[in-house]
């Protein structure tokens, strides 16, 4: 079944030039201070410092071959470095932000082979469906419903959806491990179905055939040789790699739904004309939350992704900067009588998730999407 697009109609005319007037705006900030919208020396210590979190620690595992305690500790950092490079770099990177140099940000991009992934699906489920098509049911793939979790008022509510809240955030941790063994191919036969890519039958063997290989060299390098070769201990080995998978699983997956499945967003549903009634960057509004804004090590640590509003409407600004355009938005939606949504608090902002799981987990669906 092929994809079927939607469009952004706002019948409110007094907003039509809101993205206009703010995107001018937000231009004129970088060009009267004379910096780029890309990378700062900031961000490139940043990048050195996740990577080495990442990759260093795991030769250390390698060579010294550390006891119990150690080598969980090890792991443990690997984990949430995984995340913060995921986050931080190839998130950037993947939407054309982190340089001007499109070299630049296809090699660092692809530093989401390091973690598991495949570039070529993430930028369709992320830059393509996910940015376009914000908190809309079925085309917004981050908010489909997941196994036994649902995270929209518009699918079916099934009996055991009442105990998500409970439940949820172990199924958080298998995030990155599903990612690696089987999202990919899943994914790449539903968008080739769904006609999101026009490549040939040859051009799509090859982009399956590259990331069959970028599997095999994943967890060749760290599962395989490092048991054959290097003779670690095979269930501390494997018991580590998991509970690495597990807090990357955990950290990636909370924070991308503290800016989207919160009780402050909306989950608007397009018409019988595939129609969404609103301006596409106050949909981005409407659906999408900043959290956190003043907690410096967040703002660090997870590369912007706590100014998701930001985010949304400048993917192609690197994230050091959204700190600084937040208040251009910010007076700009207030200029228009658009809401500008934010968590205060990292606290607050969990809460509000959990408050949503809750609300999901009860409620019936409240309409019929479009299928």
């Amino acid at each position: 079944m092929q994809f079927q697009p939607v469009r952004f109609i706002d019948p409110d005319k007094s907003r039509a030039d809101f993205f206009a007037v703010l995107r001018k705006r937000v231009d004129e900030y970088f060009r009267e201070n004379k910096i780029s919208k890309n990378y700062t020396s900031a961000m490139v210590i940043k990048t050195i410092i996740l990577l080495s979190l990442y990759i260093l620690p795991f030769v250390y595992l390698l060579v010294f071959k550390p006891g119990v305690g150690v080598s969980l500790a090890i792991w443990s950092l690997m984990g949430f470095a995984l995340a913060g490079v995921g986050m931080s770099v190839m998130h950037d990177a993947n939407h054309g932000a982190y340089a001007a140099s499109n070299k630049a940000n296809f090699w660092l991009g692809h530093t989401l082979n390091l973690l598991g992934g495949s570039v070529f699906n993430w930028k369709i489920q992320h830059n393509l469906l996910h940015h376009t098509y914000t908190n809309i049911v079925h085309m917004d793939d981050d908010i489909d419903d997941k196994l036994i979790l649902r995270f929209s008022p518009h699918t079916e509510v099934k009996w055991y959806h009442k105990f998500q809240v409970v439940y949820a955030f172990l199924f958080y941790g298998i995030l990155t491990l599903y990612w690696a063994l089987l999202k990919d191919f899943v994914q790449f036969a539903l968008y080739t179905k769904e006609g999101h890519t026009k490549n040939t039958k040859r051009q799509n063997n090859i982009i399956l055939a590259k990331i069959i290989v970028s599997k095999i060299c994943y967890f060749g390098i760290f599962l395989v040789i490092p048991i054959l070769v290097f003779k670690m201990p095979v269930g501390l080995f494997l018991a580590g790699f998991l509970l690495m998978q597990f807090i990357a699983g955990v950290v990636l997956t909370v924070i991308f739904q503290l800016a989207h499945t919160v009780e402050e967003t909306t989950h608007p549903l397009p018409n019988a004309n595939y129609t969404i009634e609103n301006n596409w960057a106050i949909h981005q509004l409407n659906t999408t939350v900043d959290f956190s804004p003043n907690n410096k090590f967040l703002c660090w640590y997870l590369g912007g992704l706590n100014y998701q509003v930001e985010h949304h409407l400048f993917p192609n600004i690197c994230h050091v900067h959204y700190p600084d355009i937040a208040p251009i938005v910010k007076k700009t939606a207030e200029e228009y009588g658009v809401p500008y949504l934010v968590n205060e608090s990292f606290g607050k902002a969990l809460r509000s998730h959990i408050g949503a799981l809750v609300k999901f987990g009860k409620m019936p669906s409240i309409n019929e999407a479009i299928s």
